[in-house]
């Protein structure tokens, strides 16, 4: 069975470089010059870490199975040597969206937002992993954590992307929100 907790170590060293922190809307995380990602229930000792987020994937909530047989179908794997760029964007979003039920934040998702038609029609052949993160604790600092890495030649669709989702209806229930963006030798 694949691991499904993973943890998100910033600080000053990892895999990945951090070439730039950027708030959207919240508070910011403490500076960090590297990431390391590890997965399982043991989170590596890291006594510089300036902060750990962690998520556990989960099944989808948001999409049907013909969307979901879409964005299988498309979807990249991780760790392909030309995808040298990635993003972490955590995202809390505030007590109005939880305070709605399973219907309603689905009708805002789909009905109002188009989350998954938009990602299919900038980005359809993404890399990404959702992680959630209210089902390990109250006291996580984030809802969601995505993970997504991608060629430097596709860069600004990744930032087309982000620009389109962060104008639907859904992001005026987002409280906290950064942007990391991130690379790495190739392989």
């Amino acid at each position: 069975m694949p691991a499904r907790l993973f943890s998100f170590i910033g600080g000053e060293t990892g895999l990945w470089r951090v070439t730039k922190m950027e708030v959207i809307v919240g508070e910011p995380l403490p500076a960090a010059i590297g990431l390391e990602i590890a997965s399982g229930s043991e989170i590596p000792s890291d006594p510089h870490a300036s902060w750990v987020l962690r998520g556990i994937t989960s099944n989808e909530r948001y999409v049907d199975r013909e969307e979901r047989r879409q964005i299988v179908a498309k979807l990249l794997d991780l760790g392909r040597p030309e995808a040298t760029c990635g993003a972490l964007i955590p995202i809390r979003k505030n007590e109005a969206w939880w305070a709605l039920t399973q219907e309603e934040r689905l009708s805002i998702f789909k009905e109002q937002s188009h989350h998954t038609e938009i990602g299919l029609e900038h980005f359809p052949t993404l890399a990404r992993r959702l992680h959630h993160c209210r089902d390990l604790s109250e006291n996580e600092p984030f809802d969601f954590i995505t993970w997504f890495e991608y060629a430097p030649s596709d860069e600004v669709r990744f930032n087309n992307l982000l620009a389109a989702l962060r104008a639907i209806p859904e992001w005026q229930y987002v409280e906290r929100e950064v942007d990391i963006r991130l690379e790495r030798d190739p392989v």
